[in-house]
């Protein structure tokens, strides 16, 4: 039988939750701290974790993070459940790697709904061999991209990638991610900037997208290009904009591959494994 970790201190809760979740064919497992759940997860590999936020040695926030961060632990649905129902933390949720977040009081439905998204999420993950994913969405803020890449970082330290390949990644991300809030979203700090992840048997794929218009990235008289990197400076003087340009420039030359949708509002960063990657 499935296994299904519960993360919950309350214990009226916590029969509530094994209840449930035994009805949809999960054994349950019970735990009261972050620390005995993070040491369960490892153990048990449980096909569901169900995580509250608040708990008495440490919140649940930093428990979801570690879990995304570990190889044993990173492919385990996980669902967030929370009196916490304000949108900034809800958010936060989703930035640490939780799959759906069910705040308290609930209808069972309202667990049942999200535990199928959770297998749906795993699902497919495995149709298409990805040996990992985290989608983050955040407002259009500089710090929360900083936030997000130092955790992005963290997991890429557990691939094969090596310190100069994850150095180079994580220096793309900034600048795609910077040129996302700029650009895309126009520094409107309520627009959302998606950041998805994705580990395959030979490769990270990080896609980012804004919710702006879209460009043609061939077309960009303000950006820096190969063949004169400086004359896009006067274009940028007239425009009446900061200087810079050079982060697209900049981050083809740190990556594998760096595709746009039609739109231009979604890019895909790639960096290969080993020796076929060529930087």
């Amino acid at each position: 039988m499935n296994k299904a970790l519960i993360v919950e201190d309350d214990p009226d809760q916590a029969t509530l939750l094994s209840r449930l979740v035994a009805s949809r064919e999960y054994e349950p497992v019970v735990t009261d701290s972050g620390r005995k759940g993070l040491e369960l997860a490892r153990q048990l590999r449980p096909d569901l974790i169900l995580l509250d936020l608040m708990l008495p040695d440490t919140d649940g926030f930093d428990v979801c993070r570690r879990l995304r961060s570990d190889p044993a632990t990173r492919l385990a649905p996980i669902i967030m459940v929370t009196a916490m129902s304000d949108m900034p933390n809800r958010r936060k949720g989703y930035r640490v790697g939780a799959n759906a977040y069910v705040t308290k009081p609930f209808a069972p439905q309202d667990l049942f709904d999200a535990i199928g998204l959770a297998r749906a999420w795993l699902a497919d993950l495995r149709r298409g061999k990805i040996q990992g994913e985290i989608q983050v969405e955040l407002n259009s803020e500089s710090s929360l991209l900083l936030e997000v890449n130092e955790f992005l970082t963290g997991i890429c330290r557990e691939t094969p990638l090596d310190s100069e390949q994850i150095a180079h990644l994580r220096q793309a991300i900034m600048e795609m991610g910077q040129n996302a809030i700029e650009w895309g979203n126009r520094h409107r700090e309520e627009r959302l900037v998606r950041i998805r992840y994705r580990a395959y048997e030979d490769r990270v794929e990080v896609l980012i997208r804004d919710e702006g218009p879209g460009f043609n990235p061939s077309c960009l008289p303000h950006a820096a290009s190969a063949d004169d990197p400086i004359a896009h400076m006067d274009v940028r003087e007239k425009l009446g904009i900061r200087e810079g340009g050079f982060g697209l420039m900049i981050s083809r030359g740190m990556l594998d591959e760096l595709r746009y949708n039609a739109q231009g509002n979604e890019v895909t960063l790639l960096k290969r494994f080993g020796p076929c990657g060529s930087h």
